[in-house]
């Protein structure tokens, strides 16, 4: 019988499945034992050719030239982000390497076992096609990367044939976005920007992202602040237990005229008041739904400082890829029903020790598990593979997930809801005083993070007991505008095209995310927001994301109306969705996506002129900072160090800003020292550490070496002053 050959996404996940498969034996761009040869992709190896690629015409933008739809997609290896232009040699390096294990005779058949996801699916299709192999190619479909999950999944590979519905809306997403992307923002950087050398960023996910900003923005620039007034009476029973009301008429809290609470408030002198309604209700609150990944994203973001929305996947993407948790780039909030028996066995193991152990009892809840609210794939939550060790960004994620996982089956917080309504006995007040208090009952999964209430605890009062009035004022207050968006609001809007965000658990969300209605995917929403920000169309003050002047130039002129529409997205989104589903073809979408390329071409290319953005290249400046000890050249400070400026023509003085001598010392160097050092030959040094970690001054020399044309630090202690 033959080899299996295994493509991962990434060498970490082929080293699970090795360990999975007990194979130690590990060789050039690939592991082999036990029947199998597993090897790896560094995420895409592939990538679209770039219009230039097609034809030479396409190296220079012109605007008779667009729009440019290619007759056939094409695909080249990857370029290196550092090199521009120039293929990524690790990228080739590992496709003749898995090219030649495809070719291996003793190999019998191919199984992608890239993510469970559109792009997952066509990173392995793309590398596997691409090779023409002629093997059989099978499909490993993971939520975990667990030992035991790896072993039951290579028991259920399918043929990767059936994949194809996934395939093609992974291919959809792909061509769309490179027509839209390279035709709008090459036209509209030709029509409204002056300079070269930076893009009028234009996308088929970022307008409309942008656009919920710029609407926020309006909202709160529109703002007109309104004052209103609130009566607030103090009362008191006969034996001094005291409670507070606020005076509601009509239904009405907020008053407009604060003449109106005058009358009342002058009303209540020398009144006694009588309790004529109390309703005491028993409520229960749940704890909030499992994670999916908009939902930690947005938790981490706003309870933690430092973090975007990007951070919280790649550190969620580190924890899945060590087997901590399951599959991160998920939609949906519940588990599927199949997973009942090996969620038991996740909770067993993660409950052991705690302080509320006894508190937790596992159950098959409809909260919890429900197949008609799973979109793809199930809510995050941990594995039964405990970890040893954590970085504190990977503790911080990892026990966010493993928090909202155990609150599910801790008991139902249940509380004590007391409203009381007083009448003052006067005609002249036609209103009446309610009041609103709560006793925490059973803490219940709020123990979990400690989630204490502020609630305001009543005294024990009865119905028509008479009260006493003690106080009474009115309080002035004004509306505020809408807040600004933080990550967590945008990524809601996003998640759901603005379905039903004021409630969490409302059934407009689950209706909407369960019908991929949305903008971008839960993998690509946090590179959207971060992209804004780099293009420069938006900014993020303090957790607040608010435009750019560029971004609302852009809102405001750019004539393609629809590609800053929630509803056209959504339902661009929503088509992509149904792709995989089988309820719509590729051949349709990608249709309909020429035809809306063509004419949003035609669109920029008849509005006025008018110029966006002006992009003006500075000459850089180089501080000079002494003269070099080798050649009398001038030394200038670098980015990365400060170096002779006559490095060109071979000089190799140079002292780097991460110098390691200086490293172990805890110490860089700074633009006085080198100064300092590069006119006198020495320079005195304070605040070294020692490896022990106590302090101490020196003397530094910084000389070149005999044998070589590098140099070397020197140091003579500074003598300790008596």
């Amino acid at each position: 019988m033959g080899l299996r050959l295994i493509i991962a996404e990434k060498p970490s996940v082929a080293k699970n499945i090795a360990d999975a498969l007990k194979i130690k034996n590990k060789k050039d761009g690939f592991f082999e034992g036990n029947g199998y040869v597993i090897t790896w992709a560094f995420g895409h190896l592939l990538q679209l050719f770039d219009a230039k690629d097609y034809d030479k015409k396409m190296e220079k933008w012109q605007m008779e030239n667009f729009p440019f739809i290619p007759e056939n997609f094409r695909y080249k290896v990857k370029t290196d982000p550092k090199k521009r232009g120039k293929e990524d040699f690790g990228a080739r390096k590992q496709l003749r390497i898995i090219n030649s294990l495809m070719k291996r005779q003793d190999v019998q058949m191919v199984i992608s076992a890239c993510d469970f996801d559109r792009e997952g699916q066509i990173i392995g299709d793309s590398i596997i096609y691409q090779l023409n192999s002629q093997k059989p190619v099978y499909r490993l479909l993971l939520n975990e990367w667990t030992a035991e999950e790896v072993l039951k999944g290579l028991e259920k590979i399918m043929p990767n044939s059936e994949m194809k519905p996934l395939q093609d809306a992974g291919i959809s997403r792909q061509w769309a976005d490179w027509m839209i992307g390279i035709n709008l923002t090459s036209v509209a950087t030709l029509k409204y920007q002056k300079g070269s050398g930076k893009a009028l960023n234009i996308g088929r996910v970022l307008l409309p992202t942008l656009k919920i900003i710029y609407d926020r923005d309006k909202e709160i620039e529109h703002f007109v602040p309104e004052d209103y007034f609130k009566l607030a009476a103090t009362f008191s029973t006969d034996d001094g237990r005291v409670y507070e009301g606020i005076y509601i008429e009509n239904k009405i809290e907020k008053f407009k005229n604060r003449a109106d609470l005058e009358a009342v408030q002058q009303a209540l002198i020398n009144r006694k008041a009588v309790i004529v309604d109390k309703k005491v209700e028993l409520k229960k609150e749940y704890p909030p739904y499992l994670f999916n990944l908009s939902n930690l994203q947005g938790f981490i973001t706003s309870k933690f400082k430092g973090w975007t929305s990007d951070k919280v996947l790649k550190v969620a993407q580190s924890l899945y890829e060590k087997k901590y948790i399951t599959y991160p780039r998920t939609a949906s909030v519940v588990l599927e029903e199949s997973l009942v028996e090996k969620t038991a066995k996740v909770l067993d193991k993660l409950k052991t020790g705690l302080p509320y152990e006894h508190e937790i009892q596992f159950s098959k809840k409809k909260r919890v598990f429900d197949n008609s609210k799973v979109e793809s794939h199930s809510a995050i939550i941990p594995t039964y593979v405990i970890p040893k060790t954590l970085s504190n960004d990977e503790a911080i994620v990892y026990h966010a997930i493993k928090n909202r996982f155990i609150m599910q089956f801790m008991p139902i917080a249940e509380y004590e809801e007391t409203r009381i309504t007083t009448k003052v006995n006067s005609s002249d007040i036609k209103g009446m005083f309610a009041t609103k208090g709560k006793v925490q009952l059973v803490e219940g999964w709020k123990k979990v993070e400690d989630i204490k209430s502020n609630d305001v605890i009543l005294p024990l009062i009865n119905i028509n007991e008479l009260v006493n009035i003690v106080e009474h004022k009115i309080t002035a207050h004004t509306t505020t505008p809408p807040k600004q968006h933080t990550e967590k609001t945008l990524l809601r809007v996003m998640e759901t095209c603005g379905k039903g965000i004021e409630n969490e658990d409302s059934n407009e969300i689950m209706a909407a995310i369960l019908s991929g209605y949305s903008i971008g995917t839960p993998a690509t929403r946090a590179e959207t927001i971060k992209k804004l920000i780099t293009v420069g169309y938006i900014t993020m003050e303090n957790k607040n994301l608010v435009c750019t002047e560029l971004g609302k130039n852009l809102v405001e002129t750019f004539p393609v109306k629809d590609l800053f529409d929630l509803e056209f997205t959504g339902r661009l989104e929503k088509t992509l969705s149904e792709i995989e589903k089988r309820k719509f073809t590729k051949e349709q979408f990608l249709h309909l996506i020429v035809n809306f390329t063509v004419n949003a071409v035609q669109t920029i290319k008849n509005s006025e002129d008018v110029t966006l953005s002006k992009v003006t290249r500075a000459k850089k400046k180089f501080e000079v900072v002494g003269k070099c000890p080798l050649c009398g050249h001038s030394v200038i400070e670098g980015q990365k160090g400060f170096g002779c400026s006559n490095w060109k023509k071979g000089c190799k003085f140079v002292i780097w800003k991460n110098d390691k001598f200086l490293a172990t010392m805890k110490k860089k160097p700074t633009k006085t020292m080198v100064k300092k050092l590069l006119a006198e030959g020495t320079v005195l040094v304070k605040g070294l550490t020692s490896k022990k970690g106590s302090k101490f001054d020196a003397h530094l020399k910084y000389e070149k070496n005999i044998d070589n044309e590098y140099f070397s630090w020197k140091m003579e202690f500074a003598e300790k002053k008596a």
